[in-house]
């Protein structure tokens, strides 16, 4: 029997629902690092996870057997359900129904991982859908300004 060997590295951008500010930097801490443990759980590899009050950022290297939809599912599903079983007051917090995904070639690895680290910074000078239109574009996908900008 053969052996399958595959490199498929994914940058998933996703926001809150409505970009409502409710990820605060406590929970950041404690976010992330469970977004990593979901990937883990699941086969994948999180590489980075990153974000601001409204988005999260992540690089993900997924297995043959986990498609690209599939993982972000799980790891969105399984988030929203712990924060609203471990932060019970967070009775409103969901995340966007959308997401992009976005394939990094190895040599992209490096650069992604630091862009993902500093998004703080990053986003004292670009909004998240300035931000993420410009992923779109150098990415040549068409989309609907009413999806990104709603």
């Amino acid at each position: 029997m053969g052996h399958s060997y595959t490199s498929c590295l994914i940058h998933y951008v996703f926001s809150t629902k409505d970009r409502r500010k409710l990820i605060s930097p406590s929970l950041q801490e404690r976010l992330w690092p469970y977004m990593g443990g979901i990937a883990r759980e699941n086969g994948m590899k999180a590489l980075a996870v990153g974000g601001t009050s409204d988005h999260v950022h992540m690089l993900v290297s997924l297995p043959s057997t986990v498609s690209i939809a599939n993982a972000v599912q799980l790891i969105k599903g399984g988030s929203s359900k712990w924060i609203h079983d471990t932060f019970p007051a967070e009775t409103g917090f969901e995340w966007q129904e959308g997401y992009g995904a976005f394939s990094i070639g190895s040599s992209g690895v490096d650069d992604t991982l630091a862009y993902i680290t500093t998004q703080e910074e990053h986003h004292r000078a670009k909004t998240f859908e300035d931000e993420f239109s410009t992923f779109l574009k150098r990415h040549g996908i068409a989309y609907d300004d009413r999806y990104v900008f709603g």
